[in-house]
Formats: C-alpha cells, structure tokens, sequence
C-alpha cells in the first residue's frame, strides 16, 4: 500500500513539473515566434494551431495555444515578433511569463492604477503596453498588446 502511495505522488509531481512546463511555452510580447513552434511540437499536451489571416487588410499570424481550460492566441507580425496577446477560459494566464520585458512596466502601471470594486473589467495602461482584462468566473477574458509593435494596417480590435 504504501509503495503504490509513493508511486501516486511520484507521478503527481512528474506531471505538476510537465504542467509547469507546458505554461513556459508561450513566446512573450515582443519577441520571436520560433519559440511557440519548437516548445509546441515538444509538448504533446499542448495543442497548438497556427492560421494565417487572409484578409486583405490584416497582416498578421495568430498563434493558438490551449491548457488547463484557457486558450492563448498570440499576434505575430510578419517579420515574427510578438505584438499583440489575447485570452480566454477559466484562468487568467501568467501574465509575467506573457509580457516577457514589459512585464515589469505592466506591474509599477498596475500599481497606479484604482480599482474600482464592482467593476468586472481593467485596463492597465504603461508607456509601451496596455493590458485589457474582463469578464466573470469560468469566463476570463484580456489582451495586452504593444502599440509601437502593431504592424501597419491592422486595428487593435482584431486582437482578440
């Protein structure tokens, strides 16, 4: 009995230490892409999704990662850089790991920032990135993005 205990927590602990891992996989804001690729296919328990926008005006590429009920689309312009991150699902997602160098500058802009009880949504606004968090419950939802990383021609309604 007791071995089976030991083995239980051993495999617990292997798969908490993959889950840790799973959520390292995202490329920050304003960074290459090569690293949502590489760590997407290493991962078998992430899926990941890239679709090419065709619309005419939008030039852009959305990276799709999904984990523990929340999904991440990340923004890429053509040249492969991180500008823009949306999110949906059950839990907001690291948003440390998300924003990369501008998580810093997000965190003394939230600092700043009131709050105002009652209100389900926020927006946290520093020199170069603004996150955008609403939603209830089991329904989270945001973006964050850089302004001076959107590409010409695309509107920052579409990162959603």
């Amino acid at each position: 009995m007791k071995k089976k205990i030991l083995v239980l927590i051993f495999f617990f602990e292997l798969f908490m230490l993959a889950s840790l891992g799973v959520r390292g996989a995202w490329a920050a804001l304003g960074e290459s892409v090569e690293s949502i690729e590489s760590d997407g296919k290493m991962l078998s328990a992430v899926k990941v999704t890239s679709k090419p926008m065709s619309t005419a005006r939008a030039n852009y590429t959305i990276y799709q990662l999904e984990y523990d009920g929340t999904t991440v689309r990340e923004y890429a312009s053509p040249s492969g850089i991180v500008f823009g991150i949306a999110w949906n699902g059950l839990v907001n997602p690291d948003l440390t790991a998300l924003l990369g160098t501008y998580a810093s500058e997000y965190h003394e802009a939230l600092k700043q920032t009131p709050r105002k009880y009652g209100e389900r949504h926020l927006e946290v606004k520093a020199p170069h990135v603004i996150v955008q968090k609403w939603g209830h419950m089991r329904n989270l939802q945001g973006r964050a993005y850089a302004p001076d990383l959107i590409p010409a021609g695309v509107n920052v309604d579409e990162i959603k």
